[in-house]
């Protein structure tokens, strides 16, 4: 195979940088499964690792990017075969292996996931690393019990890509979803992708008190801190809060009593180790009866690996909106 094209990200003697690179099939770390990349995506760990703002890698020089999708190009693992549709998010992508900001790229078999019948692969990365998580929240709250009757879910950070995802997602399931954003220019988009109610959050008055009147039925909470604080008293009873960020700080102030006098279930949602099994069904949920209705109005932007530096700096600048897919090659 001749050399192709990686955006590579390096951290030696010569300090931390990352652009284009030419690259031969012998530098990806090692996998089963080689994958001639047709689509990326960018998550807030990429435009970090990108610029060196946040240690995502944990080994150096790697290829950027949490997503990947595309065509088997060779396989030593029989259930893979030349040609076959795949994707593929998180899974050490950008982390301990080469990811997919690259022409090729080589995974473990093990975290190869054949494309589902019902998405193609332009739309698996728009909704990548994001989308997956959004509906790993929802599995998990279902398995803990959570259904329409308790009440309308509570999207917090409803303006980011996981949250106009999961407005989209958790309304075609059939909740209610009452999305909570400090953008209130935003509104009428995120009504427009499902949200039947938005609440500007700089309006939203917390009591402060252990316990308050319900006003949710659940919630997925992209933010933590004080909202994740602010919420828990508002969950009805057997309620679920999924937490999935941290762009309001790491730590916040609660009591129990959420917990034990309603029986609220505080939800982690970690999405890049999660096991096959639960993939696998997270994904076809995606395919079918979850998938959002206006994917591409979310895909706000499609750009290339050159374009990757201007899109790290919008995104942490905060001058970004919804969702950028990368074209790495043709599908």
């Amino acid at each position: 195979m001749s050399n192709f094209r990686a955006f590579r990200i390096h951290n030696d003697d010569a300090g931390y940088r990352a652009g284009i690179e030419q690259i031969g099939a012998d530098a990806l770390t090692p996998g089963e499964v080689l994958v001639k990349v047709a689509y990326s995506s960018v998550n807030y760990k990429d435009a970090l690792a990108g610029t060196g703002k946040g240690r995502i890698l944990r080994q150096y020089p790697l290829n950027g990017g949490i997503d990947l999708a595309g065509h088997v190009a060779a396989s030593t693992d029989p259930a893979f075969r030349e040609g076959d549709a795949v994707l593929c998010t998180g899974s050490g992508l950008s982390e301990t292996r080469d990811g997919g900001y690259s022409e090729y790229a080589r995974l473990d078999a093990r975290w190869t996931i054949p494309l589902p019948q019902g998405l193609s692969l332009r739309e698996s990365m728009i909704l990548g690393t994001a989308g997956f998580t959004a509906a790993l929240a929802l599995v998990h709250m279902l398995d803990n019990g959570q259904t329409p009757a308790l009440g309308p879910i509570a999207v917090t950070g409803a303006s980011g890509g996981v949250g106009q995802l999961a407005i989209d997602i958790f309304s075609r399931a059939g909740y209610a979803v009452h999305a909570i954003s400090g953008k209130a220019a935003h509104f009428d988009f995120l009504r427009s992708l499902g949200a039947a109610e938005c609440i500007d959050r700089h309006a939203l008055a917390f009591s402060g008190k252990p316990m308050d009147s319900v006003r949710f039925g659940g919630a997925l909470d992209n933010v933590g801190g004080a909202m994740l604080a602010g919420l828990l008293p508002l969950i009805a009873p057997y309620g679920n809060v999924a937490i999935c960020g941290n762009a309001g700080g790491i730590a916040f102030d609660s009591t129990v009593m959420p917990f034990i006098i309603r029986g609220v279930n505080l939800l982690g949602v970690a999405s890049a180790g999660t096991a096959r099994p639960v993939r696998e069904r997270v994904w076809q949920h995606l395919a079918g009866d979850w998938k959002p209705r206006h994917l591409e109005r979310i895909a706000t932007r499609e750009a290339t690996l050159d374009d990757l530096p201007d899109v790290f700096a919008r995104m942490l600048a905060g001058d970004s909106f919804g969702r950028t897919v990368v074209r790495v090659a043709q599908d």
